[in-house]
């Protein structure tokens, strides 16, 4: 039954499950790990990350990209682009399914949370300083250094794939959460159309208690910059022969 598809579909609904869900731990009242803040939540995320890839691989997916901007760059730097629609298609059904679990765990903490803006932040980005243009510049340039460091982690001077058995998904992980330190105060580091589309379609979905509206205004920049730094990421990697 182990297939890519499968291991991109379960390795985001993972990460989604352990992504989002720090976030509504540290968001909605009446959370033991409500205020925990911003160290917490890119930790969360990080290992997310770690155990999301490590089910992807387990489920069939050697390549674990659980992120159409990492299949778009890998696209870009291998001109092999067969696998970018369905993995993006297992990865946005993922991302979703996963952002439906987070709901139903966290059921009774929604009513208890008066401020729509928390509900949403628990299911997709929205950026500290709302301007299309340096918003749309912060995730082109978190991608980037994701996919561009990811692909120099694979790269045959490190080691290569050999790397993806053993230290390979626990380096993706901690250069995610470097990311979120260094770099996701702007926007909350989507860096991932599937990570924010997801959820976000999952939050206009569910009944949630009190939701608000789910910021479609805001929607296209984190689809749009990730994929834009993943490209470029990708075509870098290509031009040095990684």
């Amino acid at each position: 039954m182990a297939s890519p598809w499968l291991g991109e579909f379960m390795g985001t609904f993972v990460l989604i499950l352990l992504g989002n869900g720090v976030v509504a731990g540290v968001l909605l009242k009446r959370s033991y790990a409500e205020g925990s803040g911003w160290i917490v939540i890119t930790a969360g995320w990080a290992f997310a990350v770690m155990a999301g890839v490590f089910t992807a691989i387990a489920c069939g997916s050697r390549d674990a990209h659980l992120n159409p901007a990492v299949t778009l760059g890998f696209a870009f730097s291998s001109g092999n682009f067969e696998k970018v629609l369905p993995y993006a298609s297992a990865q946005l059904l993922g991302a979703f399914a996963g952002a439906a679990l987070v709901w139903l765990h966290y059921f009774p903490h929604w009513k208890e949370t008066p401020d729509v803006n928390l509900k949403r932040g628990c299911f997709c980005t929205a950026p500290a300083i709302r301007n299309t243009a340096t918003n749309v510049l912060s995730e082109i340039v978190g991608t980037f250094v994701l996919v561009f460091v990811v692909e120099a982690i694979f790269s045959k001077a490190n080691g290569g794939n050999g790397l993806a058995a053993g230290l390979g998904p626990y380096l993706v992980a901690a250069l995610v959460w470097g990311i979120g330190l260094s770099l996701g105060g702007t926007t909350g580091y989507a860096i991932n159309p599937a990570r924010d589309l997801g959820p976000r379609l999952a939050h206009a979905a569910l009944p949630i208690a009190g939701k608000g509206g789910s910021d479609w205004n805001y929607a296209m920049i984190p689809i749009v910059g990730p994929l834009a730094g993943g490209a470029l990421a990708g075509l870098l990697a290509r031009i040095i022969h990684f």
